[in-house]
């Protein structure tokens, strides 16, 4: 019998998520219970090591490894193949997936289990003898072959596509890579740490992934890790460890026969040996038929066909088999302890630089100034050291869940921790508050608060599982479809609350996944291995050092041969010639380039936007293109009911929408008018909706529960929980509901108001006037699906002898399943005057269920449900813009950033919302999408552009530009101004076809004209941010709730409005829930950028300073002194880089962006006019001294240092000035930062160290000169420098703010003109505009 949860429970799990549990180390189980003992292994969660005596490893293995990036386009989105790609493949995927959406889980037909196993194989092996088979991308035509070495995998959740190698080592190669190490004296190994790529090929040899001592993983991205397999004996099948689902999809990847295939899909086959390998916490084995590692989280058990074989649970031999297969259930963040952590900071290239020059300068006698910087780096490592621990504690506290749960194990119900669940086990929810794993629900129903997921703060209330639904559920990929979704329990997701099946038995769940293979370990995988970050700064920071040091190799060359010609000692010259690379190659330059997203972060924080992602502040900057939700973002959360509009029936048969009816009250709900569909459109309103109660408040949908409590009539859960906070039930609703529990089902019911006080009453009068109260039981809910855009309820009437379907939906598919004969003539003339004015429309159709009997209700299909409905009006919201959007959208409008609307609704209600809030101009024409031919899965289909303003008005389908049909008038605009610019509002159906199949020039010309985007499904929202991100555009998201989801982490940011602290999915969350963050955003981001560059400049052209001075004083053998070195890091530098990055953001928003680019000629204009003018005044401070008539040459002792003497003095003095003056040229303002003098620190720093530096040349003391190793020189000569430091704080400023910036104008008019004589096609176009969507719509206007 298991035990609660213990510290000796946690120890065993703890250390690794691949361990087996204690002695399993040692041990083998298998699926028949069979225990077998094996030699001692080593520990899985090791990292790899050089060789197995020396426990040291070249790699820092569980952390990415950077390499070169290269560009990639985004791989996440699994959609529909382009046109040209196998059309007839893509065809018969294109129907395959069509139905998948639009069918419900209800749906499937039953059949016996094994007929459905079988038709499955036949299906599959069919495929493949018909050559139908389904290129994934990966693998293709590659058979299973045991002599593999090499193998891809795509990682669906990180969107990572991954290369797996398999390899030895070379003894021989190992041996000299030892020798190596020690010749050197660790050097080698330190490069090779550095540089895994070139470690692996020199010890390891490639060898089949099957017989692999060790395996290198690499990223897309040239991320390197290397990791151990371990190897274990198991007596299991292979159905125990893969999904047949999974091995499904491998095989129809492959070019297999048809006897191959049959031989994979027997999941039967025993397994001998189980090989298992974890990749950034996620578990991989390899099957030993296809020769290759597959993912093991995502798995199905073929016995998941039926509800009913879950109430078995597992046997103890099963549990014990998956424990060693799938882990334990837990998120366990593996800290490295803080010697290792103490070990990979400082072998940082960065810290071996600064250990290097620290000797370096210890050795040329400079030991304060070694000494300073040794305490500061150290204290930089001790601060790193402990901010890293904290935020492993932090993630590992998050993550880290431990609870005691019931679980139905070997036949009887135990208490078990529930880091021992495993795939397969029957869990009782009943007393659960935060869900341990992911899993489905058996029984009884829920409530969820999903917030810590998705951001939604909405509850989200779950059923239980049906047989169909199990039966079609495919669960080898990471995500949820939203059909199967509503009976899915994720990890880590709260309960509000939980009712057994008949309020008698307890709530109970199957566990699915465990660990990191669940939504929340996804989650916790995603912030741990974040996208490495391709920013044009952050790469072009690094090549910049790389020619910093370029530049101090040729000054290296130089004082070489300088030094042998004074004859200097080799020793001291080569320690000298060194010293130049540590002063143009600045220690402190990585530090300084996080200083200004480090503010950024703290000012966003005090306005309510919290980043969980620095370097997503400084790419803020750059965003030119602004996605946006519509309800809840643009719009406010709630939703008001205008109206509804009932149909009625005139006199000669003709049907027409009624008046406008702005209450309910007076409608009686028992009166069916032959005539009027009022009595049936309020009933609609009542029941057809997701309602729940939670501690005697209505929750749920915020349109259902507006909706319902317009009507003001009372619910009552079967519970006896009332709406109106009354305790007691009525004694008909606990007859009705004692009668349904006997066949499982629990009706809601619906009441007028005072319905429940009035019963005793009513049911008196009713026996007199045979008439029954009004009561309506909710006997069955299809939920509501994305894809069906539409739910429906199935509602009993009090004493009713029959039952009727009530259906609510978007208008565009409720027409499609109601009769003809019942809808209004005026439909589309009512829906286009609704929408057109901006409000949200919901239709409402029903009929009458005859011949069902109550306990068949349960395998009722929904397509049989939902057909042949009667129409009976619509209900209208109306949805108020915010405050803030108006104001917000007409900033970034006025600062030239692309908005964009992206919503789910009504594609005529976006278009109105657009305009009143000022997204697209009033004058503005908007053409919409529709289908003359076929449909969005039809490749050949016809897609026509038709004008909202004037009808007839139309795109030509080709170039999307307007043109008029021949013969047609021009009409007069209702705006009364010609429509000269133009928009499209695009449908999800139409931009479905347009990414699937149109080509790829009206794709891109649809991308560039799209201002709104309706009815996207969730994954439709994120494929537009990364088609937008391919043609060029740097693309935000702001949205609130879980369908954003997606779209917020494919967003160069995301910015997610909610007060959900665990809306981690976007980079940045707010607080304030409207778009007035996003101002906020982008003006901090483009504040941090401009910091960042300004940071970079200084200390570039500090190094070059110092480089300039301490190279004209190698010219006769002297150097600046230890504690001039210290004055200007410590003094003048560190302080300056530290403040000049807290100047705030500029309240406005310029049209014009900042560079993201450090080889921008903007950039490289400025830095070398700067080195040209500061070099040029210490050359004239060097001539100038020479020149007077009390000058004195130094003389040159070869043995000393050579310090003191009037070059020196000079250059220190003048210098000191340019440090200064430098900060202040560089300390850009409007249009992106506050001006100098706002940010009060820096300027008091910078006052105080002109003070001190005018008196180091105007009056300095006995002390100062003896300390800084100074000559006196005349007053008069010291007025001199005084005023050449003026002049060149003159020059610097006049030339930074009027010269240099004419200069690159003038520049790129040269550029422009040499590139259009030049140019040759499409590649020289691409060269002029740098990005697609430049050139694009460049094109659009010259047509």
């Amino acid at each position: 019998m298991s035990t609660n949860p213990s510290a000796r429970t946690r120890a065993a799990y703890g250390t690794s998520a691949v361990g087996s549990l204690n002695s399993s180390k040692n041990t083998v189980v298998s699926e028949s219970g069979g225990v077998q003992h094996i030699p001692n292994r080593r520990d899985s969660s090791a990292p790899l090591i050089h060789s197995p005596s020396v426990q040291q490893d070249p790699l820092n293995v569980g952390s990415p490894i950077n390499g070169s990036y290269r560009s990639h386009s985004h791989t996440g989105l699994f959609r529909r193949r382009r046109k040209s790609e196998s059309s007839q493949e893509s065809d018969d995927d294109e129907d395959e997936d069509d139905v998948e959406l639009n069918t419900s889980d209800e749906n499937v037909e039953e059949s016996d289990d094994d007929d459905s196993v079988y038709s499955s194989d036949h299906d599959t092996i069919q495929q493949l003898a018909n050559g139908d088979v389904r290129i994934r991308g990966l693998n293709s035509g590659e058979g299973p072959n045991e002599y593999r070495r090499e193998q891809t995998l795509l990682l669906e959740d990180e969107d990572v596509e991954i290369t797996i190698r398999g390899y030895r080592y070379n003894r021989l190669s190992l041996l000299l890579y030892r020798i190596c190490c020690i010749a050197t004296l660790g050097i080698a190994w330190l490069v090779f740490r550095w540089v895994p790529t070139w470690w692996v090929a020199w010890v390891g040899e490639m060898i089949p992934l099957k017989d692999a001592e060790w395996l290198v993983v690499e990223s897309q991205y040239k991320e390197i890790e290397i990791i151990r397999p371990f190897r274990e004996l198991y007596n299991g099948t292979l159905g125990s460890i893969f999904s047949y689902d999974q091995i499904k999809e491998e095989i129809l990847a492959l070019n297999l026969n048809t006897e191959e295939a049959r031989g994979l899909l027997f999941m039967d086959e025993p397994i001998q040996q189980l090989m298992l390998a974890e990749y950034r916490y996620m578990r991989f084995a390899f099957h030993p038929k296809l020769h290759r590692f597959l993912i093991i989280g995502f798995w199905k058990d073929q016995a998941w066909n039926s509800s009913k074989n879950f109430k078995i649970g597992l046997s103890s031999e099963k549990y014990r088999a998956r424990m060693s297969v799938f882990g334990p259930n837990l998120i366990n963040i593996r800290e490295k302890p803080t010697t290792k952590l103490l070990t990979d900071e400082v072998l940082n290239p960065f810290y071996v630089f600064q250990i290097a020059s620290i000797i370096l300068w210890s050795m040329d006698d400079y030991y304060y100034y070694a000494f300073c910087i040794f305490i500061i780096s150290a204290f930089s490592i001790i601060q790193t050291l402990i901010e890293t621990k904290q935020t492993m504690k932090r993630m590992r506290d998050m993550s880290w869940f431990e609870c005691s749960v019931r679980v139905f194990r070997s036949g009887s119900w135990r208490n078990v921790s529930s880091v021992e669940l495993v795939p397969g086990d029957l869990i009782d929810i009943t007393n659960v508050h935060t869900v341990p794993c992911d899993a489905m629900l058996v029984s009884g129903d829920c409530i969820l608060n999903e917030s810590m997921l998705t951001g939604e703060s909405v509850p989200v209330s779950k059923a239980p599982i049906t047989d169909p639904t199990l039966r079609k559920m495919n669960l080898s990929n990471s995500g949820i479809p939203a059909e199967i979704s509503k009976h899915f329990l994720f990890m880590g997701t709260k309960m509000v609350r939980v009712r057994g099946g008949d309020n008698v038995s307890a709530a109970t769940a199957i566990v699915v996944r465990t660990g990191f293979s669940t939504a929340k370990g996804a989650l916790v995988r995603s912030m741990l291995f974040p996208k490495p970050n391709s920013f044009k700064f952050y790469r072009d920071s690094f090549r910049f050092i790389g020619v910093l040091s370029v530049i101090a190799f040729g000054g290296f060359l130089v004082s070489s041969v300088n030094f042998i010609r004074l004859g200097i000692d080799s020793t001291t010259m080569i320690l000298r010639a060194l010293d130049l690379i540590t002063i143009v190659v600045p220690p402190a330059l990585p530090a300084t380039l996080s200083i200004g997203t480090s503010f950024a972060i703290s000012r966003l924080k005090k306005l309510g936007i919290f980043c969980i992602s620095p370097p997503r502040v400084n790419i803020g900057g750059k965003i030119d293109c602004m996605c946006f939700d519509k309800t809840g973002t643009l719009t406010e959360d709630g939703l008001d009911i205008h109206g509804i509009r009932a149909v009625v029936t005139t006199g000669q048969g003709r049907k027409l929408f009624d008046d406008e009816c702005k209450s309910v009250s007076h409608v009686d709900p028992n009166q069916d008018d032959v005539n009027s569909t009022q009595s049936k459109i309020l009933q609609t309103m009542t029941t057809c909706h997701s309602l729940k109660i939670v501690s005697g408040e209505l929750m749920g949908d915020p349109l259902d529960l507006k909706m319902f409590e317009f009507t003001q009539w009372e619910l009552e859960e079967s519970g006896g929980a009332l709406s109106t906070g009354l305790k007691p039930r009525s004694e008909l609703a606990a007859l009705q509901a004692k009668k349904s529990a006997k066949v499982g089902i629990m009706p809601t019911v619906v009441r007028p108001p005072g319905g429940r006080q009035d019963l005793n009453m009513q049911m008196e009068v009713a026996a007199a006037n045979d008439s029954p109260p009004v009561e309506f039981g909710i006997i069955h809910t299809f939920e509501f699906v994305s894809a069906l855009r539409r739910m429906s309820v199935i509602v009993r009437k009090l004493a009713s002898p029959t039952m009727d379907v009530f259906v609510k939906g978007a208008p565009e598919v409720m027409k499609d399943i109601c009769t003809a004969d019942s809808m209004p003539e005026d439909y589309q003339e009512r829906l286009y005057k609704y929408t057109h004015s901006g409000y949200r429309v919901i239709a409402c159709a029903s009929r009458q269920l005859v011949g069902v009997k109550w306990h068949k209700l349960h395998k009722l299909k929904r397509n049989e449900v939902e057909t042949g409905l009667t129409f009976l009006g619509f209900i209208v919201f109306e949805n108020k813009l915010k405050p803030r959007t108006i104001p917000a959208i007409t900033t970034l409008r006025n600062a030239n950033i692309r908005q964009i609307m992206c919503t789910g609704d009504n594609v005529l209600t976006a278009v109105s919302v657009s305009r009143e809030c000022g997204l697209i101009d009033q004058s503005a024409e908007i053409y919409i999408p529709r289908f003359l031919k076929g449909s969005s899965t039809d490749p050949d289909s016809e897609l026509s552009w038709e004008s909202v303003l004037q009808e007839g008005d139309e795109l030509s389908p080709d170039t999307l530009q307007p043109h008029r049909r021949p013969g047609q008038e021009q009409r007069e605009n209702p705006y009364g101004v010609l429509p000269q610019p133009y928009y499209l509002a695009v449908t999800g159906e139409a931009f479905r076809w347009m990414v699937d199949h149109a080509p790829q020039t009206s794709l891109h010309r649809m991308l560039v004209k799209g201002a709104i985007y309706a009815r996207m499904s969730p994954d439709e929202k994120q494929e537009l941010v990364c088609e937008l991100q391919n043609i060029g555009y740097c693309v935000g998201f702001c949205g609130d709730g879980a369908n954003d989801c997606g779209a917020l982490k494919a967003g160069d940011i995301g910015i997610s409005l909610s007060e959900a602290e665990a809306s981690v999915a976007a980079p940045f969350t707010s607080n304030t829930m409207d778009i007035e963050c996003v101002i906020d955003v982008i003006k901090e981001g483009r504040a941090a950028l401009v910091t960042s560059f300004s940071c970079f400049k200084y200390m570039a052209l500090y190094s070059l300073i110092q480089f300039t001075s301490v190279t004209l004083l190698y010219a006769f053998g002297s150097n600046l002194g230890d504690f001039q070195f210290l004055y200007i890091d410590l003094f003048l530098i560190l302080p300056i880089a530290v403040y000049m990055g807290h100047t705030a953001a500029w309240p406005q928003l310029d049209q014009k962006r900042p560079t993201a680019s450090l080889v921008s000629k903007n950039v490289l204009t400025s830095l070398i006019g700067q080195i040209i003018i500061n070099s040029s005044f210490q050359f004239i401070s060097y001539w100038a001294v020479h020149q007077q008539s009390w000058y004195t040459a130094p003389v040159f002792d070869p043995d000393g240092e050579n310090i003191m003497c009037l070059e020196n003095t000079v250059l220190f003095l003048i210098s000191s000035f340019q440090y200064i003056l430098v900060a202040v040229v560089f300390s850009v303002g409007p249009p992106y930062r506050q001006p100098l003098w706002t940010n009060g620190r820096l300027v008091l720093t910078l006052s105080i160290l002109v003070a001190l530096t005018i008196w180091c040349v105007l009056f300095p003391t006995h002390f100062m000169v003896e300390l800084l190793e100074l000559e006196v020189v005349p007053f008069d000569f010291r007025l001199l420098l005084l005023f050449l430091a003026c002049l060149n704080l003159v020059i610097s400023l006049v030339c930074e703010k009027y010269l240099f910036s004419r200069l690159v104008v003038w520049m790129g008019h040269i550029t422009k003109k040499y590139q259009r004589r030049s140019r040759d096609g499409y590649a020289a176009v691409d060269k002029l505009y740098g990005k697609i969507y430049e050139r694009v719509m460049d094109e659009m206007d010259t047509l």
